[in-house]
């Protein structure tokens, strides 16, 4: 998985998480659906932004844009309602296209594995069937990815002609170009044609801030190995590469303000508060960080969080518990008994088949020997919020740590 918006689940509310999960799953079996399942592997967290899109900006009814699909190991061999449609197809075309010009421009720089001729061979096969693939689906939605493909030929020109001291932003053009054809066509596939000029100024953008965090998050990784980074052939430093980043989020939100949307709440949430967030996570936080704000936050001027959660209250009868001894999710809370636990050979059993139906990795389950109640690797690993509320507009747009969930602002 790749991609510059990761949502921690943490600052989305389960509303939210739901339609992202929909989004993403949808994303991944349109792939499949349509390319075969080795296409699976370009599913990607930016490419579905596509598809959140095309129905945030539709006036069909939610159930026209959802189908149930059957259980999946990434799920724990669960069902789940997922994305369908024009959007998801479209999010699917863009994404394997991407995927592959990413697999081409590795081939080319001879990188890790693809240094190797056969790994080469097979690696130019598989973009060779991609790019067809693509095409073909994406025309059936009136989408050409050839801008795409054009893109990527003119990016290898451009950073073979480029001069020390040139402009980084010569560079991004041709990812700036792709990225804003296809959030324009979502735009077309969703009937609002007003909406194009808004969504290709916001994708142009978007390409810019994800090219730019890109090379800033692999400047280190390049320069050891010798591989060309655009920050360090122009010469752009990282102040100055950060101030690109900052203002192409400040121009996504300012492009957001004129798309007319039936729900942007998942589209502001990504476009405008995870964008910022991923600047954060690159060069860390801006010198002023405004504080959370709420329409009926308390407590602000004793400089306690609006949302923090009471004191715990101690049970009649029972002794307070000491602030060293563990609580939460997989210890049991004093004076109840634990769970049975299993013995050897059948707790055994149960994580083989835990962990063959990806419950251990992705699911809240049960420990398959003490039985207590543990979360899943992914849900304890994927959390970057040092708070569970941390919005970062001055909008009364967070609900608590529900996330923004009743986001309509435009930060302003």
């Amino acid at each position: 998985m790749f991609g510059i918006i990761r949502p921690c689940r943490h600052r989305l509310s389960e509303r939210l998480q739901t339609s992202w999960m929909a989004h993403l799953c949808g994303l991944c079996l349109a792939l499949r659906d349509d390319h075969g399942q080795l296409a699976r592997t370009a599913t990607n967290y930016d490419g579905l932004i596509i598809s959140v899109l095309v129905e945030a900006q539709a006036a069909r009814e939610d159930s026209s844009w959802r189908r149930t699909a059957g259980p999946c190991p990434l799920r724990g061999m669960r069902t789940a309602s997922v994305a369908k449609g024009e959007g998801a197809r479209l999010a699917a075309a863009v994404s394997l296209a991407l995927a592959s010009v990413k697999i081409r421009d590795h081939v080319e720089d001879r990188d890790g594995v693809f240094a190797r001729r056969p790994v080469a061979a097979g690696a130019r096969a598989v973009t060779r069937r991609w790019d067809r693939k693509s095409a073909g689906s994406a025309s059936t939605i009136g989408f050409d990815t050839a801008v795409l493909l054009d893109a990527a030929s003119r990016q290898g020109e451009l950073e073979r002609s480029l001069r020390p001291g040139g402009s980084v932003l010569l560079v991004t053009e041709p990812t700036e170009t792709a990225t804003s054809a296809a959030f324009a066509h979502t735009a077309v596939i969703a009937g609002r044609p007003g909406n194009a000029a808004p969504l290709a100024e916001a994708g142009r953008l978007f390409g810019r801030l994800a090219h730019l965090l890109d090379a800033a998050e692999d400047q280190s990784a390049d320069a050891a190995s010798g591989a060309w980074n655009p920050l360090t052939a122009t010469g752009t430093d990282r102040a100055e590469a950060e101030r690109l980043c900052r203002d192409a989020v400040h121009g996504i939100r300012l492009a957001l303000r004129e798309v007319e949307l039936s729900d942007r709440t998942l589209v502001h949430v990504l476009l405008a508060h995870e964008t910022e967030r991923a600047v954060e996570r690159v060069f860390g936080p801006a010198r002023h960080t405004a504080s959370c704000r709420h329409p009926d936050a308390a407590g602000t001027a004793t400089g306690k969080h609006p949302h923090q959660a009471p004191p715990r209250e101690t049970p009649p009868g029972q002794e307070p518990v000491p602030p060293w001894v563990p609580q939460g999710p997989g210890f049991t809370p004093p004076g109840q008994r634990p769970p049975n636990p299993r013995n050897l050979l059948a707790g055994c059993a149960m994580w083989a088949l835990m962990a063959c139906t990806c419950q251990l990795l992705c699911c809240d389950h049960n420990d398959p020997f003490s039985r207590e109640p543990r979360k899943g690797f992914c849900e304890r690993h994927d959390c970057d919020c040092p708070d569970c509320c941390d919005c970062d507009c001055d909008c009364g747009c967070c609900d608590g740590c529900d996330g923004c969930d009743c986001c309509s602002c435009d930060c302003g």
